[in-house]
């Protein structure tokens, strides 16, 4: 492998392109691989996405400073915590694949890790420390409105799922919303969870996941978006 990676389409993809691209290529390399080739690679993503943690709770501090001016101070503070926490990093990273720049150790290739929620959250915030390093803050910040802090409606849909969900059907007929596991696939190491919402003996919806939390949220997310849908098309009609 050349001493200078380019991943030409990720760049594309965050407009942005590195001036020093070894920047980059230490962003993308996580500890596993780097304990296997360790005459190639002068260091791994660890140092960056603790920088890079640093500036996204900055400008999303900001961001919500300046968004939501009513909010108390706790409130505020909530609301950044479901913003940087793991889960939504992830899920930013699903429009960028991110997963698939990283290089991996062995074990964590086959063991499913670039679909791990810890790994690709991880180099997220380790991009967003390359990019602040090589480009400054304007950069990094921009970066992050653009994949984090965009469409949080949208984001607190997902993440908020289960609750939503569950008041949707106490509004209606002051039910109850279940979740029951139908069925798991995949070695120990790397499960994958299919389970489905239901009320009143109906299923509202059904999702999967890599973790049986992950499923229920993914079948009650799919139940809302479905009960949308049939709102909708009812309006239309009429």
């Amino acid at each position: 492998m050349d001493k200078v990676f380019t991943p030409r389409r990720l760049q594309k993809e965050i407009g942005y392109t590195f001036h020093d691209q070894e920047l980059l290529l230490t962003a993308l390399t996580h500890r596993s691989y780097f304990n296997e080739h360790r005459n190639e690679r002068p260091r791994n993503n660890e140092r960056l996405e603790f920088l890079g943690d640093a500036v996204l709770e900055l400008v999303s501090s900001e961001f919500l400073y300046h968004m939501e001016p009513e909010q108390p101070e706790g409130q505020m503070t909530r609301m950044r915590a479901s913003i940087v926490c793991e889960p939504t990093l992830a899920f930013c990273t699903r429009t960028l694949k991110l997963g698939e720049y990283l290089f991996l150790g062995r074990g964590e290739e086959t063991t499913g890790g670039r679909g791990r929620d810890s790994i690709v959250s991880d180099a997220m915030e380790a991009l967003i420390g390359a990019i602040y390093l090589d480009g400054g803050f304007a950069n990094a910040k921009e970066f992050i409105l653009r994949f984090i802090l965009n469409d949080l409606e949208h984001k607190k849909l997902f993440f908020d799922s289960k609750t939503i969900l569950q008041e949707m059907v106490q509004s209606k007929e002051n039910g109850t919303v279940t979740y029951e596991l139908l069925k798991e696939e995949g070695p120990d190491h790397d499960k994958l969870f299919t389970s489905r919402a239901m009320a009143g003996g109906e299923e509202l919806g059904r999702g999967s996941g890599r973790t049986k939390k992950a499923a229920e949220q993914h079948a009650a997310y799919q139940a809302i978006i479905r009960a949308q849908g049939e709102v909708l098309n009812v309006s239309e009609k009429n």
